[in-house]
């Protein structure tokens, strides 16, 4: 693994610049030598446009501390009031990091907007991010523009085969992708943004996520093929089997099965081996999350959160779809919510949020915890379109700004109906 050194000797690339090599030099996650500073994970973005089989995306954990958690989810504008208290009470705060709880560039108006509130408040302050690449190509110019010199990358493999197996779908242009078609338009994407940033002098570390059995073998290839791109590190991570996901089964990786990987992989590419895997609102020194001290510290009333959306261009509904055609499946079935967003120019699918089915059988278990899980969920949405709906949830849901519509109708139709019936029409 080497000692630790304070200087500058990293093996940087030739167009990495003087700040960005003294930033990365107290960078926790780069500089194993950086201990000692701290990081504040901001989660602004929800929203996530692959299903990865070993991610569960109930993020309003508490107690968990894995990637894709979080205790709670903020506007741009309480990350950086948050901010501001985290950093009067952590004068060794050095990096601000958007990890999720879904992925940064799904969301890339919220993680922008945070940026650019940070940076007029700290221009000097490192600011970086995690993706899952798939929007990279899109996004990766505007990043260089706002200041981010480190983006992780997740690229769990560079064979669609083996993709298709890690994901299951890829929501990308308005479709949903599944199989290997969705790994190789995933794939390209990621290999693509990887080269475009580093040819700006942005550090890119590949997250690669172990799954034995199934892509561990092939990781040296995809070290090999990342560092051609320009990655400047990978951190090969162990699968930690979400709950409830579709990899929850799968056998757990050995530490020393970890390491001798890296190790292997670290004769060819810098490895990163002191990840801790941290939650999407992590803060503190690696060594010690203290994220629990802040939680709750802004509020941010749930009208506060919507009222972008109320009675204007945009609104999102939560629709209850067995077909993915047709409002076709009552709301105590529902495992997988469409999320759509209606505008005036048209309505588009922008997510897919999987949760714990409210009815398991002819009795209904944890409704109250199920229930909390479920609206938190679905926060952002105007209303939750379903061919059936009990009386109780129908009541929590409209208790929290959430309306309810039962309807059996082609989705984009409903939708209409529902803006029409709630009168969300924007008023000229």
């Amino acid at each position: 693994m080497g000692g630790c050194s304070v200087d500058l000797d990293m093996n940087f690339p030739e167009e990495t610049s003087l700040d960005t090599m003294l930033k990365t030099s107290k960078h926790p996650c780069y500089s194993e030598c950086a201990h000692e500073y701290a990081r504040m994970h901001i989660p602004v973005a929800p929203k996530c446009n692959i299903s990865c089989n070993y991610c569960n995306r109930k993020y309003d954990c508490l107690h968990e501390s894995r990637p894709g958690v979080t205790s709670e989810v903020l506007t741009p504008q309480g990350a950086y009031k948050k901010y501001l208290l985290v950093k009067e009470k952590l004068p060794n705060l050095k990096v601000i990091g958007i990890a999720g709880p879904g992925d940064a560039l799904a969301n890339f108006e919220e993680t922008k907007k945070a940026i650019e509130l940070i940076r007029e408040n700290d221009p000097e302050m490192t600011i970086c991010i995690s993706t899952n690449g798939l929007m990279l190509p899109e996004y990766a110019e505007e990043l260089v523009q706002l200041g981010v010199r480190h983006v992780t990358i997740t690229i769990n493999t560079i064979d669609p085969k083996i993709g298709a197996s890690i994901y299951k779908w890829v929501y990308y242009k308005g479709k949903i992708l599944v199989g290997e078609e969705g790994a190789q338009v995933l794939l390209n994407n990621q290999l693509k943004g990887l080269t475009y940033l580093a040819s700006k002098g942005v550090l890119c570390k590949v997250n690669i996520v172990m799954v034995k059995g199934l892509n561990d073998e092939h990781i040296p290839e995809v070290v090999d093929k990342v560092k051609e791109c320009g990655a400047f590190m990978t951190n090969i991570m162990p699968l930690i089997p979400a709950e409830g996901s579709e990899f929850e089964d799968m056998p757990l990786v050995s530490n020393k099965e970890l390491n001798e990987l890296r190790d292997k992989c670290s004769l060819n590419l810098k490895q990163m081996y002191h990840c801790k895997q941290c939650r999407a609102d992590a803060i503190g020194q690696l060594s010690q999350d203290i994220s629990i001290e802040f939680r709750g510290s802004v509020s941010e009333p749930q009208e506060e959160k919507k009222s972008d959306n109320i009675g204007g261009s945009e609104l999102l509904f939560a629709v209850a779809s067995k077909t993915g055609r047709l409002i076709d499946q009552h709301f105590g079935h529902v495992e997988d919510f469409l999320v759509y967003k209606y505008t005036e120019q048209g309505i588009v699918l922008v997510d897919k949020r999987s949760i714990d089915k409210y009815c398991t059988g002819k009795e209904c278990d944890d409704k109250d915890d199920k229930m909390s899980s479920i609206i938190d969920l679905l926060a952002d949405c105007e209303a939750v379109l379903s061919m059936r709906i009990g009386y109780e949830p129908k009541k929590k849901l409209l208790e929290r700004g959430i309306k309810s519509l039962e309807l059996y109708d082609a989705i984009e139709d409903g939708i209409e109906h529902a803006v029409e019936k709630l009168n969300l029409k924007q008023i000229s």
